[in-house]
């Protein structure tokens, strides 16, 4: 049976995000009725994209804040990747780096489906602490 609904670190990222949002809107407005006008090299109808969730823009702190706490498939040691990611001992971790060093870089997270004795169930139990 499949279970359906929302993850506890999906659902509080989602609560988090749209707090973030909220935030950052009254302390925009605070900011510029505070200040006088100062030049910017992007102008008020412009916008900075940096990464996306599910539709919403994220600014460069709240991608850098995701990021703090995952461990990079491309640099990480066995042991490191042993200790981070669940389900994931030092002989799995140790196949990770032995298929990079083989094939090289990883292109994306998915890719670590191709390492003998990875699967999908495993790969998609650490989306959340993978990064390229």
């Amino acid at each position: 049976m499949k279970k359906r609904g929302f993850s506890a670190t999906g659902l509080a990222m989602l609560i988090g995000l749209a707090a973030c949002n909220v935030q950052a809107e009254s302390t925009s407005t605070l900011a510029t009725a505070d200040r006088p006008q100062q030049s910017n090299p992007i102008s008020e109808n412009q916008s900075v994209q940096r990464g996306s969730l599910h539709g919403q823009t994220l600014s460069a702190n709240e991608t850098a804040d995701q990021e703090a706490g995952k461990v990079s498939i491309n640099q990480a040691s066995a042991e490191e990747l042993a200790a981070a990611l669940n389900g994931v001992g030092l002989k799995k971790a140790q196949a990770i780096v032995s298929y990079r060093e083989e094939y090289g870089d990883f292109t994306g997270v998915e890719q670590l489906k191709e390492v003998p004795g990875i699967g999908n169930a495993l790969v998609e139990r650490n989306l959340s602490r993978l990064k390229l």
